[in-house]
């Protein structure tokens, strides 16, 4: 995907997002793009991996979930605030997605989200694990009252970091089935109060430890306070990797919100988002009289 139509998705999520309560159609979402409605279908699925109904309808049905714990609304309100025609029309949609009734929903989990989990250095969700500079001051936290989708979210926050903290929710895997291949990584995130930035990262490592490849979206950041967003990063993996580790990063205060990573081999149209080989050398001495300055 270039860099033109990755700027059209983003846009379309973010008005989704500030709309979800009001009337989304494509043909709407198309033409603030600027693009047909068959054109932007395709553009938005090969991005998200949805369709724009389903995405909206499973947005809708998330924050549904989140007002089921964390308000007194009636389930008839909350589903005609989020344009299902009918109670009986949101229970069947819920069902589908969360297994259990509305009202089933509100009451197990009104006493699950009580033992929210905490994850430290020490104890870590399965297959992660918190690591970085000060990480001590700095809290990561399955969080169900705001997710994307599903029933629950990573939060990643710091109220008090000291200068230069910053703590990453972190794993690796095997690079083996990716070599030779274009790899891109998605995720949703959502900033609150971010002074310092944040980003999702990805690193690929030779087995003797050495950095093949790595961005950590620092000259695109994520700061101040943004609503749910799609980002990526992309990397070639080059044929001697042994692993890849990936994760989402906070440096300076604030918190941030992830969900719902995503992996996804692209072509070689889709351009990386590295800055290149870092030991490129210029092709001849410069500034031998140390005039430029």
């Amino acid at each position: 995907m270039d860099k033109g139509h990755s700027k059209t998705v983003k846009q379309s999520l973010h008005y989704i997002e500030r709309n979800l309560t009001e009337k989304i159609t494509l043909k709407e979402i198309s033409h603030h793009s600027k693009f047909s409605s068959h054109h932007f279908y395709r553009i938005f699925y090969a991005a998200v991996g949805k369709t724009v109904a389903d995405y909206v309808r499973r947005r809708r049905l998330a924050k549904a979930a989140s007002e089921l714990i964390y308000s007194e609304k009636r389930i008839l309100d909350i589903a005609l605030e989020y344009h299902f025609q009918s109670q009986e029309a949101f229970t069947r949609a819920f069902k589908k997605v969360y297994r259990l009734t509305p009202g089933q929903y509100r009451t197990y989990s009104r006493e699950l989200v009580k033992g929210e989990k905490t994850m430290t250095t020490e104890t870590t969700l399965k297959g992660w694990m918190v690591t970085g500079q000060n990480s001590g001051e700095y809290e990561v936290t399955v969080d169900k009252s705001e997710v994307h989708m599903g029933k629950a979210s990573a939060r990643l926050s710091s109220a008090a970091a000291r200068n230069g903290g910053f703590a990453t929710l972190m794993q690796m895997f095997s690079a083996e089935v990716y070599l030779g291949k274009r790899l891109k990584l998605t995720a949703f995130v959502k900033a609150q109060k971010v002074k310092g930035w944040a980003g999702l990262w990805m690193r690929v490592d030779h087995a003797n430890g050495e950095m093949l490849k790595f961005d950590n979206m620092q000259q695109r950041s994520i700061t101040g306070t943004s609503d749910w967003n799609q980002y990526e990063v992309i990397l070639d993996i080059p044929q001697e990797s042994h692993s890849i580790a990936f994760g989402i990063l906070l440096s300076g205060t604030g918190t941030t919100w992830v969900d719902e990573f995503r992996f996804e081999v692209v072509d070689t149209k889709t351009p990386t988002t590295d800055d290149g080989p870092e030991n490129t050398l210029p092709l001849a001495p410069v500034n031998l009289d140390f005039e430029e300055y």
